[in-house]
């Protein structure tokens, strides 16, 4: 096994990251709304505090990322 084969493959997902989280805008601002919305003052920011939210990210980023291979 190659270990620049894994560095390529990585630095191929990074450059695809721009152009789907501009896909899932709507998204991450729900999730960054909820997560500066729980984090106000000196809270910290719990497991599953915002895991709805982050699920609907995540569920984006994976058919934004399954449309982009076909």
């Amino acid at each position: 096994m190659s270990g620049s084969n894994v560095w390529t493959r990585s630095r191929e997902k990074l450059r695809a990251f721009p152009e789907l989280f501009a896909q899932c805008s709507a998204e991450a601002t729900v999730y960054g709304k909820c997560v500066a919305a729980t984090t106000t003052g000196r809270q910290e920011l719990k497991k599953d505090m915002c895991a709805k939210e982050f699920e609907a990210l995540k569920t984006c980023f994976t058919n934004a990322a399954k449309k982009r291979v076909k």
